[in-house]
This record gives C-alpha cells, structure tokens and sequence, in this order.
C-alpha cells in the first residue's frame, strides 16, 4: 500500500495511478448529531444529561457499546462491496481531550478512531479523519458541538491554541499509516470576520507539515465550505473542499426540477452551484473533492422521487468534472443515511414517540422546515423582519438566526433531559439491546440510494 497525493487535479497514488475518492460520512458516530441518533440539542449536552440518569458506570457501558456497533467490519465491508473506496471519519474533539484538561491527550482517544482505519483498510477502503466538532464551535450550529448560536472558536486564541496542539497529536499518531488519505482539520468553519480564518489556516498547515509532510490536506473554505477567498496560493498536497447542498433537497424543498425558496432549481442551475463552489479549484489547477452534498428523504415516494433524480444529476455532474466526493451520511434514523435502524429496533421501540415529538416540534434543523409550531415562530419572524426590516444576519439570515435561537437552542435543549429520562430504569441488557440496534446486522440499507452511490 502507498501513500496517496495530489498532482494537478488528480489523486494518483505512488505509481502515479488517478484514483477518484468516492465515498460517505460516518456522520453520527465519533461526532454525534440530534437527527442522526435521535437525541435533541448538541452532543455534550446530551451526554451530560445520560450520565446524570445513568451513572458513569452504565453510561459508559451504553456509549461504548454504541459506539462499537455503529461502525465495524461488517459496515466497511458494505462500502467496499459498493464501490466505494474512501470513508470521511467526523470526530468529535472530546475524543481527544477535556475542556477541564486542555494540551491533556486522552490515552484511549484514538480506540474506535483506530478500530475504524483498521476496518476500512482491510477491504480497501482510504480514511479521511475530519475534525467536525472544535473547542467553542468554529461555526454557529448544533453539529459542531455548538450550545449556542456563536462560534466561539474564531474570537478566543485558548480554543486555536488547543486546535492546533490537537493537530499535531493525530498527524504524529496517522504519519505513518497510507489507509489514512489526509486531514480535514477544520469541518464547515464560519469565521465572520473572514480575518482570523486565513491566517490560522497557514499556522495550522504549518503545524501539521512539521509533523507529517506526507498525507493530503483537505481544507474546507470558511462560510461552511463555500467561500475560498481566505485561500492565496494553494499549498502543496492540499485540496480544496466545496460542500455542495441543493436546497430542493433540504428540509425546505420544493420540487425538483421546480422551485425552492423563490427560486427555480434544475440541472443548470445545480452545475451553475457547483461551478461556483469548485472555481478556486479550477483556477488554481487542483483537485475537486466534494466532501459533503446529498438530499433528504421524507417517505413520501413522490418527493423522494425527485430527491434522487437531483442526485442522479449532481453525481454525473461529478463524474464529468472527474470530482471525487463523499456523501453525508452512512447510517441514521432513516432521514438520509444508506443504512437506518429499523422501526421495530429496541431502539426506536423506546424513543420512537420522542422522534416524533422532536419532529413535530421542530427540534433538530436538518430535515425541518423551520416552521416547527407556526402559531409560535411564524409570529416572531414577522415580528424580527417588521421591527428590524435590515437584519440579515451571518451565515444564513434572518429566518435560519430565529429559528435556531427558538427551535434549535429553546426547544431542543429542554427535551434533551426528556430524551435523558428515558433511560432511567433500564438494566444493562436494556442498554445493550439499545446500543446494537446501530449495528449493521439489526439495519436496513437504502438499496437505492447504494446503487446511486455504486454507479456515481
């Protein structure tokens, strides 16, 4: 096995062969998210709150237990019979330290971090470790581990400090090891000043170089990976990663060809997107990697329908373009992943009515329409866009800053205790039986959306 890089807009490996990094996110797993396992809030509020109920014997037992069964040998295995032959790995960075402990790496941190490279590489399949959630949220949403609605990590020189300390101690750990394709070091960030990203990205490439000069850099532009003008000239054995999201496909999506939000959406209009969002890499002759795109099902056939036609066309405007990408996600509830835990799970037995609830309220952003109960926000955000008509907030506006502020922190945060009782009073058993409703053996796969990903 050799190591891969980057020669002009190709992947090639040492024998100077392309290989096109096609692939999905293990989103959920090493960096939880609400949508994914079914929780509300962010991730360390969540676990909090378990612990609590629990103890930290039995939460122990549940989480390492999950943990185990949501990624193992089996799931690389499905990848690899697929096709596919690169797997984006979100970690969480309390994997690797504590806030009460900062520069204190954990001994363990790397176990299932480990575990998964090891995995992959069995059935040949190329690693990218992305650091999804960073000390004080490097952008402003529930998926970077973000209790609040700012990002915290741009403002405070501590929270880079420990970044790019952090960096150093997984290149020294992976330096070695060619499974591993490179380092996204930064997931989404969203740095607002658009001052401090730019220069913490050459200090901490810097770092990383003196560290491991041999695997790829996959750095994503500021505003969640869609503005690269924070980059001059491009670093050597780096790419440049574009997220590629087509609104007819989220949570607010109309039809597809159709229109979304006011806006008419069809092929032209998705390769105008992506042509936009990859015109950095074009210009500067490296290489197209899309590290996250995909659309959300809702199970009604009509809507899904189109959902897929969209990925249909987005993956042929990839394969055209000679893009490599990976997917968001691999596994979830069934909203978007490859593989779903099944209704009648342990799992879902015990927290089904509280997903529903969730929904209906409209808890977790991804997949909602932002309305939750209209009677209460839609009041609001007429009131917010009457008495402050110029308000157009960073990253997404008006709309995303009211409904995260009432759905995604006051709403969502008081049901993560709701979500934490329903633990109380189960044995290990219970907990066991729980945590292997992720393993792949108790899942369905979404044989569509596999076959999509097979031929893409």
């Amino acid at each position: 096995m050799t190591f891969l890089r980057t020669e002009g807009r190709r992947f090639v490996d040492e024998s100077g062969a392309t290989v096109r990094l096609r692939g999905v996110a293990v989103g959920g797993w090493l960096n939880m998210e609400n949508f994914i396992t079914g929780y509300s809030g962010n991730e360390s509020l969540m676990r909090a709150t378990v612990r609590a109920v629990l103890g930290e014997e039995r939460y122990e037992l549940f989480f390492d237990r999950l943990l185990s069964a949501f990624f193992a040998d089996a799931d690389a295995e499905l990848l690899a019979g697929a096709g596919l032959n690169c797997v984006r790995i979100p970690v969480n960075y309390h994997h690797f330290e504590d806030d009460r402990a900062p520069f204190v790496f954990k001994e363990d941190g790397f176990r299932h971090l480990d575990r998964a490279v090891e995995a992959c590489a069995r059935h040949g399949v190329y690693s990218v470790i992305d650091l999804h959630a960073l000390p004080g949220g490097q952008n402003h949403h529930w998926h970077s581990d973000n209790p609040t609605h700012r990002a915290a990590f741009w403002e405070h020189p501590h929270f880079q400090d420990r970044v790019v300390a952090m960096w150093e101690h997984i290149a020294d750990h992976y330096k070695d090891n060619p499974w591993v394709a490179g380092y996204n070091p930064i997931n989404e960030p969203a740095d607002e000043s658009r001052e401090v990203v730019g220069p913490f990205y050459r200090r901490l490439v810097e770092a990383i170089r003196k560290v491991d000069d041999r695997h790829i850099l996959f750095l994503d532009g500021n505003t969640y990976s869609t503005e690269f003008d924070v980059f001059a000239e491009p670093w050597e054995n780096t790419v440049y990663v574009c997220h590629d999201y087509a609104a007819p496909g989220l949570g607010r999506g109309g039809d597809y060809p159709g229109v979304t939000d006011g806006r008419h959406y069809d092929r032209a209009a998705l390769e105008a997107k992506y042509a936009d969002r990859t015109a950095y890499c074009r210009r500067t002759g490296t290489p197209v990697w899309v590290g996250e795109f995909g659309p959300i099902y809702t199970g009604d056939e009509r809507v899904d329908a189109m959902r897929r036609r969209l990925l249909d066309d987005q993956l042929d405007i990839y394969r055209r373009d000679g893009a490599g990408w990976s997917i968001w996600m691999y596994k979830d509830l069934g909203r978007q992943g490859v593989v779903m835990v099944r209704p009648d799970s342990a799992y879902l037995t015990r927290f089904g009515d509280f997903v529903a609830k969730k929904n209906r309220l409209g808890a977790d952003q991804w997949g909602s329409d932002g309305r939750g109960v209209a009677e209460v926000t839609e009041p609001f955000q007429e009131l917010i866009a009457r008495e402050v008509p110029g308000f157009d907030p960073y990253p997404w506006g008006r709309f995303d800053w009211v409904r995260t502020l009432i759905l995604n922190i006051a709403v969502a945060q008081p049901l993560a205790y709701e979500y934490a009782e329903l633990f109380r009073g189960l044995g290990d058993d219970d907990l066991i039986a729980l945590a292997d409703s992720f393993a792949l053996a108790n899942c369905d796969v979404r044989t569509p959306l596999l076959d999509q990903l097979r031929t893409g």
